[in-house]
């Protein structure tokens, strides 16, 4: 039996190789009482493989799911343009109103702990559909709610459901793609995660402006449930155990015998131990390894100013600073959009370097490889960030500051794409914990920065707020530099990232640390 330890949502990067193959791929071994038991697992070529799905099946899958994970930042954003008259209808202070913001990320946040493991159960079919659509019942009542209480509820429980994609998309892609070819799908999702925030603004922005905050919930109800109808029709289960347990039990049926079985690995964990380990190990990533703490610094201080920029935009372009309305504010996210959108172009070069790269080295594990593009975005961060402070007086054109969030908005997606893809080839069985880990640090700053963003810009002052964000920026660029120099290093010395390394010389086999310390 494998420890806990050995085990993670990520095993289906093990599936497509069973332990003992025949011309049917087919394994066999004896039980204690001297049965003999037959193994199931994938033959090559097996068209019940996810990974040998044809391409229009792979991609209609993420493709769906990337819309799902649009609406999820969609339903968080798009409650900002509506809080004045959130707050003028509850009769609530600003500070309280932008609780509705910060509890749905804070749900985004601790929900895909409990719905990560419930797929190994269920499926992700099961998962997608049902957690989604138990959203959309919350929207409902978000809509229809007459108290603060019920509100704030109803806003922590949808983002506790709506978290569904951030728990199982790493793994869908994984259980479609093999590992070498999981950049471009990676990307794309990640162009998903990082423009639905400044997206759902600006969409909403058009509905609050003219109608009663409720309606911006009505609005995304129409949106989500039109695609979750769409997910319902196209989702087919991709999950490599849980394809092969249903195989294993229909042969059992179907032969009168039970010594049918799947391989150890693919096995179903105890509820406990499924629990223990989905609970426990994304903390012990976060306090015992490098890889992760520089990941996490990133994607809570990205994600965080993301969410931030939702108040922060309202001051610069609202009535107080260029003085556009409720439309002209959102749109003004339009900066941030267009940057975000050319991150994907511009890894199609980060990942040819990466390819060349492993193919140098004989298709060896290089995580490192993955980090050239974002040592410019390391660079380029701090710098948007003082050239939209000192251009965000009124006396200066509007169109300058919103240039300078464009290249915000390419540095903000670079470094966060650098920090999952590094995460995924460095601890590969292990990266949903590991994952799980960044989106936790992520989402708690998402829902924590948005919280002082009024009162740090009524104290400093537009300019020197912003610039305060700058310098904590700055502290952040040796990160990519530090992982391309020592991240070998870095995952020689960790338990996880150890198992996945195909380059360990018999020294470092011996005493576990580089042979050039």
């Amino acid at each position: 039996m494998a420890s806990p330890d050995n085990l993670d949502d990520a095993h289906t990067h093990r599936a497509t190789a069973p332990p003992a193959s025949s011309s049917t791929a087919r394994g066999t071994f004896r039980r204690q009482d001297g049965t003999e038991v037959e193994l199931v697992a994938f033959p090559p070529g097996d068209c019940a493989n996810p990974r040998n799905w044809p391409l229009w099946r792979k991609w209609s899958i993420v493709s769906v799911i990337m819309l799902i994970d649009l609406t999820v930042s969609w339903a968080a954003s798009g409650f900002s343009p509506a809080t004045m008259k959130f707050e003028k209808d509850l009769g609530v202070s600003s500070e309280v109103a932008t609780l509705g913001l910060s509890l749905y990320v804070l749900g985004l946040a601790f929900g895909p702990m409990t719905l990560a493991p419930l797929s190994e159960y269920f499926g992700r079919s099961p998962i997608y559909i049902g957690s989604y659509g138990v959203f959309l019942l919350f929207l409902i009542g978000t809509a229809t709610v007459q108290n603060l209480g019920g509100f704030l509820a109803l806003r922590i429980l949808s983002g506790l459901f709506s978290s569904v994609t951030i728990a199982n998309f790493g793994g869908t892609i994984a259980d479609l793609f093999e590992p070498q070819d999981t950049g471009l799908p990676m990307s794309i999702f990640l162009w998903a995660a990082t423009f639905g925030s400044p997206s759902g603004y600006m969409l909403m922005s058009f509905v609050a402006q003219t109608r009663p905050w409720r309606d911006v919930f009505w609005a995304l109800l129409g949106i989500c449930g039109g695609i979750w109808i769409v997910m319902s029709l196209t989702l087919r289960e991709t999950r490599h155990s849980i394809i092969l347990l249903r195989r294993a039990a229909k042969e059992r049926k179907e032969r009168g015998t039970d010594a049918i079985e799947v391989p150890e690995s693919m096995k179903q964990r105890g509820p406990r131990e499924l629990f223990q380990v989905a609970l426990t190990r994304p903390f012990r990533f976060l306090f015992t390894e490098a890889i992760i703490v520089f990941g996490a610094l990133y994607n809570g201080y990205l994600y965080g100013l993301s969410f931030l920029f939702n108040g922060a935009f309202s001051i610069v372009f609202g009535e107080k600073g260029h003085g556009f309305n409720v439309i002209g504010v959102g749109l003004s996210f339009l900066g941030i959009m267009i940057g975000i959108s050319l991150g994907p172009v511009s890894n199609l070069a980060q990942e040819r370097y990466y390819q060349r790269r492993i193919a140098s080295l004989g298709g060896r594990n290089v995580p490192e490889a993955r980090v050239q593009m974002a040592k410019v975005a390391a660079v380029t961060f701090p710098i948007s960030l003082f050239w939209f402070a000192w251009t965000t007086y009124t006396s200066i054109h509007w169109i300058v500051p919103i240039l300078a969030s464009a290249l915000w908005g390419w540095s903000f997606y670079t470094l966060i794409l650098m920090t999952y893809m590094v995460t995924e080839d460095s601890y590969k069985v292990f990266s949903a914990s590991a994952l799980a880990g960044l989106g936790l640090i992520r989402n708690i700053a998402g829902a924590g920065f948005p919280l002082f963003a009024t009162q740090m810009f009524g104290r400093l002052g537009d300019q020197w707020t912003l610039s305060l964000l700058a310098f904590l920026a700055v502290l952040l660029i040796p990160i990519p530099f530090v992982l391309s120099r020592y991240g070998r290093s870095l995952r020689l010395r960790s338990p996880w990232a150890r198992q996945h390394m195909d380059d360990i010389t018999a020294e470092e086999e011996t005493n576990g640390k580089p042979a050039d310390v």
